[in-house]
């Protein structure tokens, strides 16, 4: 049976490990801002923990219950204090402003309709406390990679799980041009277990003159825009967009 890749937070975890890069990022943007962090979308904590660990006063929300419980149990086994909301980034209220909110590893991409997109911004603007940051990372499309989504069943990559040994992964992407949204079915297989396992992915894609509309009609204002976490400038040759705004008013 298929089931979302978020329903699974284990096998998220196996299969996307943190990122030093990008964690070294976003704690540093929460040491230039200071006071409290939100993270939408957090997952299993892999960005939030160690900002929390650095003294920030952090809270993090997400719609998965098993991330959020998987987060949960890593943060106290590192005695970090994190408050864990469960919850929809399109439409949150949680108590007080944040001096930095921040979406990474491409969560906001499972917003696939402009509106809900929009709508999620002007909830995160509503939390953001004067002078005030939001940071987020989504990829930057590539209209050949996007070209080469044709559905067909191909290996992608592989992972050492600790029970099961070497587990293969094979996807089949599919692009939507008229949604702008990428589906794509992942199988995870092993020589004894093939197919043991297989979950669907749904992502939008974000064309660089898309954003800074979109945040426009959600009450913000892009800042900067990187192409890489090392904050060298987004080009036409970038495959991230790293973007941190503020409010326009």
């Amino acid at each position: 049976m298929t089931q979302e890749l978020y329903s699974d937070a284990r096998l998220y975890d196996l299969l996307f490990p943190a990122s030093k890069a990008a964690v070294d990022f976003y704690r540093a943007e929460a040491d230039g801002r200071g006071g409290r962090v939100l993270e939408l979308g957090c997952g299993t904590g892999h960005k939030l923990i160690p900002i929390a660990a650095d003294g920030h006063r952090s809270v993090g929300l997400d719609l998965s219950p098993d991330m959020l419980a998987e987060a949960h149990r890593k943060a106290e086994e590192r005695g970090v204090s994190v408050e864990w909301r469960h919850g929809d980034m399109r439409d949150f209220d949680l108590d007080g402003e944040f001096d930095l909110i921040f979406i990474a590893a491409n969560a906001l991409l499972h917003l696939h309709e402009a509106d809900d997109i929009v709508q999620c911004f002007r909830a995160v603007r509503r939390h953001l406390a004067p002078g005030g940051r939001f940071a987020f990372d989504v990829f930057a499309p590539n209209v050949r990679i996007l070209a080469d989504a044709d559905g067909a069943r191909r290996p992608r990559t592989s992972f050492t799980d600790p029970d099961r040994g070497d587990v293969r992964v094979d996807v089949a992407d599919a692009y939507d041009a008229a949604a702008q949204v990428t589906r794509g079915t992942w199988w995870f297989s092993t020589d004894s277990e093939p197919d043991f396992q297989k979950v669907s992915l749904e992502v939008r894609s974000i064309f660089p003159r898309e954003l800074p509309v979109l945040l426009g009609h959600g009450g913000l204002r892009l800042v900067e825009r990187f192409g890489g976490w090392d904050r060298t400038p987004f080009t036409a040759d970038s495959s991230i967009q790293l973007c941190i705004c503020e409010s326009d008013a």
